[in-house]
C-alpha cells in the first residue's frame, strides 16, 4: 500500500476537454475555460460564463443528456483543479455543482409531487 506524504494532493483523472462551446461569432475568442483556474478566455469571468452558457444550450438545443453528460465531466474536472489550487477556501462542491451542472437541461423529479 501506498503511503501518501502529508501535503501531497491526488492527481485528477482526466475527464473531457473542454472545446465546447464553439466560438461564435466564428473568428472571435471562444468562451472556453483557462485551466486550472476555470475563467472564461473571452471574458474573463469565472466559467461557464453567461455567454457559455447561452452558447452551449443553443449547440446542444434537442441533445439535453449530452450535454448534462459533458456538464457533469467538466464538473468533475474542475473540482480537481480548483480543490488542487486551493484546498482550504475554493469554492464548495455545492457551488461548483450550481456552477457547472445546475443551470444545464431540466432534469424531472424523481417522485411526481402530485401524488
Amino acid at each position: 500500500m501506498h503511503k501518501r506524504l502529508s501535503g501531497e494532493l491526488p492527481v485528477p483523472r482526466l475527464g473531457p476537454y473542454a472545446d465546447r462551446p464553439r466560438p461564435y461569432p466564428p473568428g472571435h475568442r471562444p468562451h472556453l475555460p483557462i485551466r486550472p483556474l476555470w475563467l472564461c478566455r473571452a471574458c474573463g469571468l469565472p466559467w461557464p460564463c453567461a455567454d457559455a452558457r447561452l452558447l452551449l444550450k443553443a449547440e446542444y438545443e434537442n441533445h439535453y443528456v449530452e450535454l448534462a453528460i459533458y456538464l457533469s465531466g467538466l464538473y468533475h474536472e474542475a473540482t480537481h483543479d480548483l480543490f488542487r489550487l486551493n484546498p482550504y477556501d475554493g469554492p464548495t462542491p455545492r457551488e461548483l455543482f450550481e456552477r457547472f451542472v445546475a443551470w444545464g437541461p431540466h432534469r424531472r423529479p424523481i417522485v411526481d409531487p402530485d401524488r
